[in-house]
This record gives C-alpha cells, sequence and structure tokens, in this order.
C-alpha cells in the first residue's frame, strides 16, 4: 500500500503513541510534526482512514486507533533457519509474531528480525525444530552467545558463538553436528525463541 511520506510521519507518530499507551489528540499530531492547521492533521488522518490504517470517534479528544492492518507490534517471520547443517535463508516473509507475545524493552520492531527454526542441532539448548527465533539484529555477540551467522556460501545458521585461542568458530548444541570453523559473519543475536503448541 502506498503512503506519501508524509502520511507515513503521521502513522508513525500515531504508531509510537498508541504503543506508549496515549494516543495523540490532533494538536499534539500537528505540534510534533509541524503543521499549522489542525486542518491538514484532519486530512491528513481521513487519507489514513480511506486507506484502513486508522480509525476515530469524532466526538473524544484521544479516539484515533490503529486497525489491525496498521498493527505495529508484529515481527515479520523473514524465513527459515536451519539449526542443523547450514542452508540457505531467503528473506520471504512467511507470518507475523505478535510482539505482545515478547518482552523486547526498549527494542524498536526494526531491530528485530523472525526465523523460523529447522532442524535439531540446538536441541541441547532448548530450541526445538519449529521454533520461532527471535533475532536482534547486530554484527557482533560474545563468546557462548547463540547468533544467527551468514557463512560464506550465503548460508544461514543458528549456533552459540565459541571463541579458542581468540579465533571464533561455530557450536551446535547437539553432539552430532561438528563445530563449524568456516568464514562466517554475525548478523543477529538470539534474544527469545517462541513455541506454540
Amino acid at each position: 500500500m502506498f503512503l506519501t511520506p508524509k502520511q507515513e510521519k503521521v502513522l508513525n507518530f500515531i504508531r509510537k503513541r498508541v504503543g506508549e499507551r496515549l494516543p495523540p489528540t490532533i494538536r499534539e499530531i500537528g505540534e510534533d510534526l509541524g503543521f499549522k492547521s489542525t486542518g491538514t492533521v484532519r486530512d491528513y488522518l481521513k487519507a489514513l482512514m480511506q486507506k484502513g490504517l486508522v480509525r476515530r470517534m469524532n466526538n473524544k479528544s484521544r479516539s484515533i486507533e490503529l486497525t489491525q492492518r496498521a498493527s505495529f507490534n508484529k515481527i515479520p517471520i523473514i524465513g527459515t533457519i536451519m539449526a542443523g547443517k547450514p542452508n540457505l535463508a531467503y528473506e520471504e516473509i512467511q507470518g507475523y509474531v505478535d510482539a505482545d507475545d515478547l518482552f523486547l524493552g526498549r527494542l524498536g520492531f526494526d531491530d528485530v528480525f523472525a526465523l523460523r527454526v529447522k532442524g535439531d542441532s540446538m536441541i541441547d539448548a532448548g530450541i526445538l525444530d519449529g521454533d520461532v527465533a527471535i533475532i536482534k539484529k547486530r554484527p557482533d555477540a560474545n563468546n557462548n552467545d547463540i547468533v544467527a551467522a551468514l557463512l560464506d556460501n550465503n548460508e544461514v545458521t543458528l549456533k552459540r558463538l565459541r571463541s579458542k585461542a581468540g579465533k571464533f568458530h561455530l557450536e551446535a548444541a547437539n553432539a552430532n553436528y561438528p563445530p563449524i570453523f568456516e568464514e562466517f559473519k554475525v548478523i543477529g543475536k538470539l534474544i527469545t525463541v517462541i513455541r506454540k503448541y
């Protein structure tokens, strides 16, 4: 769905305030985004309502709500990550994880992504085939962190980061899998796993 840059700014401000449990007033939107007229804000709200992203009750001050379509509390599941032998992982949205299932603290939704686990190489760490791994985007991690790592051949795997003699390698949490000593790049750190029964 196409939004103009200003519509996107208005929508993001509403998302932020709704996330803080205090929906904005028309005047607050205008002040924050530098609109001189509340009529301009109403025009943007009307456009967002026509696109099915917000709704509002006319008689209340803080009545702006996000629709399910505009919900900001969903983390996209962008692919599958091997917890076994490394395999290709393509970024293709396969569904969403409701962030209400998580405690993300101060993390923004642009800082995280989700991958569905495939394989059994991390079972001794309590990560099972079919789990959804929530990954914080970051280019580094500490010894013993569980990371999503990109290998030289564009394969992605979920493993524990280990250091030996100052050199890092990737290690499974299953004795049936050997360590990976080839070149890799950390693309994120595991922050939680979701398992639905």
